[in-house]
């Protein structure tokens, strides 16, 4: 990389993340203001709150507007260079256009995977801590609570294609139920039954806990009965599998997500497509990133009477209609029959025609 490639490339960053920082303070001020009563009531600390929410909902809404502060910042600085004649002194060296994109697509994969490994890894970890304390402090009023909802209630899941079981009265927060039954069909015949009182989540062996069960193993007309005071039963199905938190989607790390789906597809479970989205937007995102970078760059690298200001009314619109964009796709594919698949890459696949549209049009 020559000189004027670390001079492109730093800009680019050191406006992003200055954007990325002053939106973070705006937002987390913002927040405060509308929660301050709650963590008075809760009594803790400025050190708690910190530590306990923000770092957990800075990440969250960080996360969420980073294509659009990306596309903003690329055409803030971009435009600033245009207006003092610095893109026509680069072209006019020698430099050929595409040369001259060479910084912005290496700022933008740098930010992709940075952006990548966030979603993958970060962001997830972040929505642990900031659900459980909104759970805990916030919403402790809330109608909807999602360790509440399954409480005294009867569960019926498929654990396999062949495997059936159901809980009465199962508790997600202490990962107790009962009566708890388990049966296994091979053809038109059952196979295998499995009947206890109760049944409970053990964290130290990471299994379940049965008390007083019977087990019935049939083979045509014989029967093979045993009655066991407790017994552990290997985890084909986990308490995550039992809960409807609706935001266990973005809980779960990437690994973790797509275990979680296939779990669900071998229990024949429907409804994946908010998951499966999820999944698919985890990589979409970032190359969202790549594609936003490159039209910013080719907007903002034209001299206009305008100024910055015209630039960044341009940027503001198209942020605002890939967000629309990528919200309906969403919407279509987890209320109607768009594939995730398709719901994910959309926004991408129409921007990308976008940015292919203001490259030829730009002046080189």
């Amino acid at each position: 990389m020559k000189k004027l490639d670390w001079y492109i490339l730093k800009k680019f960053l050191v406006t992003f993340f200055f954007c990325i920082l002053l939106f973070t303070v705006i937002a987390v001020v913002v927040d405060v203001s509308e929660k301050t009563d709650d963590f008075v009531k809760a009594g803790l600390s400025a050190s708690q709150v910190f530590t306990q929410y923000y770092l957990g909902f800075i990440p969250f809404i960080d996360s969420l507007l980073f294509p659009l502060f990306v596309l903003i910042a690329v055409i803030f600085f971009t435009s600033k260079m245009a207006g003092r004649s610095e893109i026509i002194a680069i072209l006019a060296s020698g430099t050929t256009y595409n040369r001259m994109l060479l910084p912005y697509w290496i700022g933008g994969i740098f930010l992709s995977l940075l952006l990548m490994f966030a979603l993958a890894f970060v962001i997830p970890t972040a929505n642990v801590k900031k659900t459980s304390f909104e759970e805990k402090y916030i919403n402790v009023n809330s109608t909807y609570n999602p360790l509440v909802e399954n409480r005294q209630h009867s569960i019926y899941f498929r654990i396999d294609s062949f495997t059936y079981a159901g809980i009465r009265n199962y508790d997600t927060t202490s990962k107790y139920g009962g009566p708890f039954f388990m049966h296994r069909i091979k053809g038109n015949e059952l196979i295998y039954n499995l009947r206890a009182q109760s049944i409970q989540w053990d964290t130290a062996t990471r299994k379940w806990k049965l008390s007083n069960a019977i087990e019935r193993t049939f083979s045509g007309i014989s029967e093979k009965v045993k009655t066991r005071n407790s017994m552990m039963l290997n985890p084909s199905f986990k308490p995550l599998d039992l809960s409807r938190d609706e935001y266990a989607k973005d809980k779960l790390n990437s690994p973790q997500l797509r275990q979680y789906i296939k779990d669900q597809e071998l229990r024949g479970t429907e409804g994946l497509n908010t998951l499966q989205v999820e999944e698919y937007r985890r990589l979409a995102t970032p190359v969202a990133v790549l594609i936003l970078t490159l039209i910013g760059a080719v907007i903002a690298s034209r001299k206009v009477r305008g100024g910055s200001g015209a630039h960044i009314a341009i940027g503001f619109v198209a942020g605002a209609l890939f967000i629309l964009m990528d919200r309906f796709s969403t919407i279509f594919s987890t209320k109607g029959n768009l594939p995730p698949v398709i719901a994910a890459w959309l926004p991408n696949i129409i921007f990308t025609f976008v940015a292919i549209y203001f490259y030829r049009k730009a002046p080189k």
